[in-house]
């Protein structure tokens, strides 16, 4: 047998041993890397949970912004038609941004700034229709106070007016009163075939005679003024002669007995107005009217025997 060269076995065990040493060294530096690799995918994976979890957290906030903002448009409310109807597309607007938010994923980073920019502008819109709602409330009850202070002046206006109208007619109510012609000392008597001799008897009675005085007074009209008298026998018929005589009282022509005119110039005047030609007389108590075609001046009474 040929013996082995112990320099070639050694040589065989050195070389062994190296490739041996080079095999360890080359598998740990693969654990080493492997390790790194799996230190380095951890670390990865664990930063991409993180920021997915911060994504989901952001998505969750804007959702909440954009229902907030949703609340904030359904309390908004106005009196005119343009703006309500401006309201309700703003409103269709952030219930379709939700609706699109919901069905993008929290990683879609362009699609979720681009809906934070929405976001912003329909909040920006908002704060628009705020100010012009309280614009226009304030401009409505600043004119619906001017209306009601205008309504009040002219009330004001009316009742002072009526007032007015009212002290106006008062007054002339007052001087048409005053200018009319009154008369004092109205007295009937019965005269005989003697003209200054009274009677009391029926039997003996020719005529009857009317005497009065009108009254001074400066506010009465100037001028020729006719003075009627209505005699009534104790029956209540109205005396009357040959000469027919009326005349228009209130609306209403009435029959007078006898009349006369006079010239009246706001100073008093004394008149006497005779009836004649009456057929009899009889027993009882006669009376007598006065008028002007302005006024009752009044009455008197005789009694006949």
């Amino acid at each position: 047998m040929e013996e082995n060269d112990p320099i070639l076995e050694r040589r065989a065990r050195e070389a062994q041993a190296s490739k041996e040493k080079t095999l360890r060294a080359l598998m740990i530096a693969m654990i080493v890397v492997a390790l790194a690799l799996g230190c380095v995918l951890f670390y990865v994976w664990k930063q991409k949970s993180a920021l997915v979890s911060d994504l989901e957290l952001e998505k969750q906030e804007l959702t909440q912004q954009m229902v907030a903002l949703q609340e904030d448009y359904n309390t908004l409310s106005s009196d005119y038609d343009s703006i309500n109807s401006q309201l309700d597309t703003s409103r269709a607007e952030v219930a379709q941004l939700i609706e699109r938010l919901k069905k993008t994923e929290a990683t879609d980073r362009a699609k979720i700034r681009q809906y934070e920019k929405e976001l912003g502008t329909l909040r920006t819109i908002m704060r628009g229709y705020i100010t012009q709602i309280d614009s226009l409330n304030t401009l409505n009850h600043k004119l619906t106070a001017d209306a009601a202070a205008a309504r009040r002046e002219a009330a004001e206006s009316k009742k002072a007016n009526e007032e007015l109208t009212q002290q106006i007619q008062d007054l002339t109510g007052q001087v048409a009163a005053g200018s009319v012609i009154k008369a004092r000392g109205i007295s009937l008597k019965a005269y005989g075939n003697s003209d200054n001799r009274t009677v009391d008897r029926s039997s003996r009675v020719k005529r009857l005679l009317t005497t009065l005085s009108l009254v001074e007074n400066d506010l009465a009209p100037r001028g020729p003024v006719r003075v009627y008298i209505v005699v009534r026998d104790p029956d209540g018929i109205i005396l009357t002669n040959n000469v027919r005589t009326s005349f228009d009282f209130q609306g209403e022509t009435r029959v007078a007995s006898a009349s006369r005119e006079v010239d009246y110039e706001g100073a008093e005047v004394d008149l006497a107005i005779y009836l004649n030609d009456i057929d009899q007389y009889v027993k009882g108590l006669y009376t007598v009217e006065v008028f002007t075609e302005q006024a009752r001046l009044g009455s008197a009474e005789l009694l006949l025997r």
